[in-house]
C-alpha cells in the first residue's frame, strides 16, 4: 500500500460555522486542536473535543459545524481551531486492507494520548503548517504520510474481527503473506507455501482463501500486476524485463495477464502513465 497526503487547512473558527464535504475524491481527516465541534454524517452524530481525531473515506458525505444538525443554539461560544487534511492511496490498488478500514473513525483525546507517537507527529504537524518556513511543505507531506499509517495501525487493533486484519494476526497466513511480498516473482505453488507455514495443503490453501478473501493465486496475480504497474509507470526497462521481475517467463503470458486485470496492454498503460515532464 501505499499513501499519501497533506494539510490544506489550521486556523481558528469563530461560531457560528459550518461546512459541507460532499463527493470528495479523497479521505480525509481533522483535528480539533482547540474548542470543539460536531460531526454529522448519516446516523453519525458527535461532539469533537480538543484532541479528538476523525478520519473519514472518500465515500462517506459528512458535515461539520459549531453546533449540531438543526440546533443552531447549541453552539459552543468559543473559537474552534482545526486542523485538516487528506490523503490517497494508490488508485490502482485493489487491496482488501482498504476495504476493512472503517469509513468513519473517531479517535478521543485519551486515545490518542495512548499512542505518542502519533501524538508527537501530529503537533509538529500542526507547528510545521503554521511556521510557514520555506520547504515545509515536504516535511508536512511526509508527516501526513505517518499520521495516515498510524491510523491504519489504530484500526487493526480495533477490527480484529475482520477477516483481512486477522490474517495479517494469523502466524501461518502472515508469514506466506510475507514471503510472497518479498518474492513476487518467485514461481510459488500451494505446496511450496505449506511447507513453508507447517501447514498441510487443504488446511493453508482452505485458511488462506478464508482469511485473506482471495485464493492465494488470486492474491499473487493481484500483487505481480501491481508491481508491474509500479514498473511500468517509473522506468523505461522493456516489458519483457518487465515480466520477468514480477514472475513471468514469457511476456505474452505476463500481457495476456495483465490486459485481463487492469482492462489495458502494458505498452498502453505505460504510454498513458507516464510522469507529465515538469
Amino acid at each position: 500500500m501505499r499513501v499519501q497526503g497533506s494539510v490544506y487547512f489550521c486556523d481558528a473558527l469563530p461560531p457560528p460555522w459550518s461546512k459541507d464535504y460532499v463527493e470528495l475524491d479523497q479521505p480525509s481527516f481533522h483535528l480539533v486542536r482547540g474548542g470543539c465541534c460536531w460531526i454529522a454524517s448519516g446516523d453519525v452524530v458527535e461532539c469533537l473535543y480538543a484532541g479528538d481525531l476523525v478520519f473519514i473515506s472518500a465515500d462517506r458525505d459528512y458535515r461539520l459545524g459549531s453546533h449540531p444538525p438543526d440546533y443552531p443554539d447549541r453552539a459552543d461560544q468559543s473559537e474552534t481551531l482545526l486542523l485538516c487534511g487528506y490523503c490517497e492511496f494508490d488508485e490502482r490498488l485493489d487491496h482488501p486492507l482498504l476495504k476493512a478500514l472503517p469509513s468513519l473513525t473517531i479517535v478521543r483525546k485519551e486515545e490518542l494520548l495512548r499512542h505518542a507517537w502519533l501524538k508527537s507527529t501530529l503537533d509538529q504537524l500542526s507547528a510545521e503548517y503554521l511556521s510557514q518556513q520555506p520547504g515545509n511543505q515536504i516535511l508536512i507531506n511526509k508527516l501526513t504520510e505517518v499520521v495516515i499509517i498510524e491510523l491504519i495501525r489504530i484500526d487493526f487493533g480495533r477490527s480484529e474481527q475482520n477477516s483481512f486484519v486477522g490474517a495479517l494476526y494469523d502466524k501461518k497466513i502472515s508469514l506466506a503473506l510475507a514471503l510472497i511480498h518479498e518474492e513476487p516473482e518467485r514461481a510459488w505453488t500451494l505446496d511450496l507455501l505449506a511447507s513453508k507455514t507447517a501447514s498441510s495443503r487443504a488446511s493453508f490453501s482452505k485458511k488462506f482463501r478464508a482469511l485473506v478473501g482471495q485464493s492465494m493465486f488470486e492474491y499473487l496475480t493481484a500483487l505481480r500486476m501491481h508491481r508491474a504497474r509500479e514498473l511500468l509507470r517509473s522506468s523505461a526497462a522493456p516489458v519483457h524485463d518487465i515480466a520477468n521481475q514480477v514472475g513471468y517467463e514469457s511476456e505474452l503470458s505476463f500481457a495476456k495477464t495483465f490486459k485481463r486485470v487492469t482492462g489495458t496492454t502494458p505498452t498502453r498503460y505505460r504510454r498513458d502513465n507516464r510522469p507529465i515532464p515538469e
